[in-house]
C-alpha cells in the first residue's frame, strides 16, 4: 500500500461545502483586506488560545518579526532560539537587527531544553523565543521562571502547534507573545500563507496591527516605519471554517500517533517522548534512527512517504555562516538533523495506512 507523507485530500472533501461557502460569502461583499471576516477570526482565534488579542498578519515569519519589532528588540540585541527547528524562528530575529543565540534541545522530545538557556544569557540578551517543535508544547512553566530571573521577554513560536496544551493551557498564551504560521500544511491551515500574532498585552497588540499596516493607526496616519502584513479576509474566511473542527482534528492526529507509538517495536528506531503534562497535536511524527537514510530509502522502497525536518541545522546554514559557528558547536542539533525523519502524519489517515507505516518500519534491519 502506498501512503503519502501528507495529504489534504480527507479534510478538503469534509470542509469542501465549507471551504467554498466562505470563498463565496467573500467574493459577494467585494471587500478583501480589513474587513468582518477578519475581525471574525481573530476574536474565534483568541479566544480559542485563551488571549485577549489576535492579530491577522501575512504569514508566520511575519508573526514573529513583527512580534519582537514592537517589543522594541533591534539592533545589538540578542534573541536565545532553540539550535534546532525552521529557519524562519533565526530569520525573524535577524530582521529586527538582533542577533540569534542558539541553545540547545532535549534529544527525546526534540524541544528547547530549559537546563540549557542560561547559559547562552548575556548582557545583550533581551528575549527567549521558545519553539512548540513538531507539535508537542515546550516546558513553558521552567522557560518562563528563566525569562522572569533574567528579565527577558518571551516570544512563542507556536508555528507547528495549534492547540497544544502544557499543564493545560494552551500553547501562546504563556509568553509577551506568539507568532502562528497558517500555511496550508499546518494543523489549522489557510489556502495559502498567513499568520497571526496573539498576546494578552493590549499596547503590544495595537503597535503589532499598526506595524503590519504600514506603521499606520488610522488611514494617512503612520505613527511607526511599519511593513505590509495583514491576514486577508479571503483567508480569514477559510480559517473560520476550519477552526471548529481543530479540536476534532488534533484528535484524530493523536489516534494516529498512539498506534506509532504503541506498535512500532523496531529497537532501531526511536521514538518521541511526551512529557507528562504535555498534549501534543502531532504536527509531525518525528523519529530518529542512526542509519536516517537508509530507513528513509526502505520506507520510500515501499512506497511510503517521509520527510527530514532539518537536515542542515540552522547554524550551519550557509546564510548564518556570519556567526562563526562550526560543525560540532551544537552537537545535540547536529545530531537531530542526521538522525531525524519524519512518518506520514495528517487528518484522515486510515487505520490500513497507518498499519502499512507500523510494518514497514518494523521491517526495517
Amino acid at each position: 500500500m502506498s501512503v503519502p507523507f501528507v495529504s489534504f485530500l480527507p479534510m478538503e472533501r469534509e470542509l469542501d461545502a465549507e471551504l467554498r461557502g466562505a470563498f463565496s460569502r467573500v467574493f459577494e461583499r467585494s471587500w478583501y483586506i480589513g474587513g468582518s471576516e477578519d475581525e471574525r477570526f481573530e476574536k474565534s482565534f483568541a479566544d480559542y488560545c485563551g488571549t485577549s488579542h489576535c492579530i491577522g498578519v501575512g504569514n508566520g515569519l511575519d508573526a514573529l518579526m513583527l512580534a519582537l519589532k514592537a517589543l522594541g528588540i533591534g539592533e545589538g540585541d540578542e534573541v536565545i532560539v532553540p539550535s534546532n527547528t525552521y529557519i524562519a524562528t533565526a530569520l525573524a530575529v535577524t530582521y529586527v537587527g538582533a542577533r540569534p543565540v542558539f541553545a540547545e534541545p532535549r534529544l527525546e522530545t526534540f524541544n528547547l531544553n530549559p537546563e540549557l538557556i542560561e547559559a547562552a544569557i548575556t548582557p545583550r540578551t533581551c528575549a527567549i523565543m521558545p519553539v512548540h517543535l513538531y507539535g508537542q508544547a515546550c516546558e513553558m512553566d521552567a522557560i518562563m521562571a528563566v525569562a522572569r530571573k533574567h528579565g527577558l521577554f518571551v516570544i512563542e513560536d507556536c508555528a507547528q502547534a495549534h492547540g497544544a496544551t502544557w499543564k493545560g493551557k494552551r500553547v501562546g498564551s504563556f509568553g509577551d507573545a506568539a507568532g502562528f504560521s497558517f500555511y496550508p500544511g499546518k494543523n489549522l491551515g489557510a489556502l495559502g500563507d498567513a499568520g497571526a500574532v496573539v498576546t494578552n498585552n493590549d499596547e503590544l497588540a495595537a503597535k503589532v496591527r499598526a506595524l503590519g499596516n504600514y506603521g499606520s493607526d488610522y488611514k494617512y496616519h503612520h505613527i511607526y516605519k511599519g511593513n505590509n502584513s495583514r491576514l486577508d479576509e479571503l483567508q480569514a474566511a477559510f480559517l473560520s471554517a476550519k477552526l471548529p473542527h481543530l479540536e476534532r482534528m488534533n484528535a484524530d492526529r493523536r489516534r494516529i500517533a498512539a498506534r506509532y507509538s504503541t506498535e512500532i517495536v523496531n529497537p532501531k528506531v526511536h521514538l518521541p517522548v511526551v512529557l507528562t503534562d504535555c498534549v501534543p497535536v502531532w504536527h509531525i511524527y518525528a523519529v530518529r534512527c542512526e542509519a536516517r537514510d537508509a530507513l528513509e530509502a526502505h520506507l520510500n522502497a515501499r512506497g511510503i512517504g517521509t520527510n527530514k525536518h532539518y537536515p542542515i541545522p540552522m547554524h550551519l546554514q550557509e546564510c548564518y555562516r556570519d556567526l562563526g559557528l562550526m560543525p560540532g558547536a551544537l552537537p545535540l542539533a547536529e545530531e537531530i538533523s542526521r538522525t531525524e525523519l519524519s512518518l506520514p502524519m495528517y487528518y484522515g489517515m486510515t487505520d490500513d495506512e497507518i498499519s502499512a507505516v507500523v510494518d514497514a518500519v518494523n521491517s526495517f534491519k
